[in-house]
């Protein structure tokens, strides 16, 4: 991500905030939401700090290659004596000064090499599980959205049945005033009514739980959000084939792209530990001015420049280095092993979001299918009720079986939407325009107010 996007994103968000907190009553959508989640989601805040701090991993690797520069000064005072055979003692005081810039530049440093490589490694990793954590957010707060829009959904139906009830309750409990009634409608009415009662309770508070987990993400109070509208079809989003997603996924997906550099990021410290054999070569050079820096030059200056190769041969350490060597090679072969169970889970992964994507365009037909059916049959109950065919107990059924097809449509569709996102995320090719893609299906206008 370059600055200029980063830059963007921070005004983007800056005025979304400042936009809330003028005109708290207009409808969050989607794409708003996610711009919130930028700026205040503690997850993806944590994501950002991390990989700063992986980031500079390759740094550090590249110090051990560069020149390394000190200076370093002493000022002391010398108190003692000195005395030659068969002579007395005299007093030895002096001040002394002693100043020196070093430097030592790594010629042969296969450690150094190595380590600067692994950190290279390291930096990518941490770039690359940064990308799917970025990734993830949309993830995250698409279900977050969904779930407390699911949640609105449910109270307004649930509100809507109630509705209903209380006026069916109310016209049986006149019929049976007028003896065209009978005390078991109104008891049946009743138990549905308070049983309504009890699922619009339960619904609000869900609701309430989904909308403090969203809020949670985005640090904006949620008061009104964007609605699925009532064009959107599952067809519309078009599903490449399982092969093509599989491609991806094994070249794109975050967790394998990361598993790789931490494999490469193994090797190399197979490299670095096995380096504790090799030799090392070392350009030094030094720069010193002495004062007094000795009993034997006392009141004596001296200036002294030098430079030189350093050679270290290293002999015996114990059977560190193989220690070290082995240790390397057994984490080698782990990392190597948790990349093929990491392949193994993206692709069920993979397949399973491909097929509830694929199963959610037929559930919602055949959901879509039976809304519209309740709906006809609580029209058709009411007219046979009137002509005498069918009782009170019929259209309460009816009703309910409205309700159930009405929340199982709208969770299907958000399923849909859902699988979709997550198909990308798995394949590793989620972006800012799959989320748009997405959004162009919502709008601030509610369904059920119509």
């Amino acid at each position: 991500m370059t600055f200029a996007r980063i830059y963007f994103r921070i005004v983007v968000s800056s005025f979304f905030s400042l936009a809330v907190m003028i005109s708290s009553a207009q409808a969050l959508s989607l794409l708003d939401a996610y711009e919130a989640a930028l700026e205040n989601d503690p997850l993806f805040r944590a994501a950002v700090h991390e990989n700063e701090a992986g980031q500079q991993t390759e740094k550090i690797g590249r110090a051990g290659l560069l020149p390394n520069l000190s200076i370093t000064h002493t000022d002391s005072e010398s108190t003692g004596t000195r005395q030659f055979s068969g002579q007395p003692q005299t007093p030895l005081n002096f001040h002394s000064q002693v100043s020196a810039l070093s430097l030592r530049q790594p010629i042969i440093n296969m450690e150094a090499a190595a380590g600067y490589r692994q950190g290279k490694a390291q930096a990518n990793s941490s770039r690359a599980r940064f990308t799917g954590q970025s990734q993830e957010l949309v993830i995250r707060l698409s279900e977050a959205y969904f779930a407390a829009l699911l949640a609105q959904h449910q109270v307004g139906l649930a509100q809507s049945q109630l509705d209903s009830l209380t006026e069916l309750k109310r016209v049986n409990e006149q019929m049976l005033l007028k003896g065209e009634g009978t005390t078991t409608d109104v008891l049946e009415t009743q138990s549905r009514h308070a049983l309504a009662e009890a699922v619009l309770i339960e619904a609000q508070d869900e609701m309430e739980v989904a909308q403090l987990r969203l809020e949670s993400m985005i640090g904006l109070e949620v008061t009104q959000l964007h609605h699925l509208s009532d064009f959107f079809q599952a067809e519309m989003v078009h599903l490449p084939d399982f092969e093509d997603w599989r491609a991806l996924a094994l070249d794109r997906n975050a967790v394998l792209v990361t598993q790789r550099h931490a494999l490469q990021s193994s090797k190399e410290e197979i490299r670095r530990s096995y380096a504790g054999h090799t030799p090392r070569v070392d350009l030094v050079a030094s720069l010193s001015r002495n004062k007094s820096a000795s009993f034997v030059t006392s009141n004596q200056n001296v200036e002294l420049a030098t430079i030189g190769v350093e050679v270290n041969v290293p002999l015996y350490a114990g059977g560190r280095v193989m220690a070290t060597t082995d240790q390397a090679k057994a984490n080698f072969a782990r990392a190597e092993a948790e990349l093929d169970a990491a392949v193994d889970n993206v692709l069920v992964e993979l397949r399973r979001q491909y097929q509830l994507a694929l199963s959610s365009v037929k559930r919602i037909k055949s959901l879509e299918l039976a809304v519209k059916s309740a709906k006809l049959l609580v029209i058709a109950t009411e007219k046979s009720i009137q002509g005498g065919i069918r009782i009170n107990l019929d259209l309460l059924d009816a009703q309910q079986q409205l309700f159930n097809s009405q929340i199982n449509l709208a969770e299907a569709k958000y399923n849909f939407l859902l699988a979709y996102l997550r198909l990308n995320f798995t394949a590793g090719t989620l972006v800012l325009d799959d989320l748009q893609r997405v959004a162009a299906f919502f709008s601030p206008e509610n369904p059920l107010s119509d």
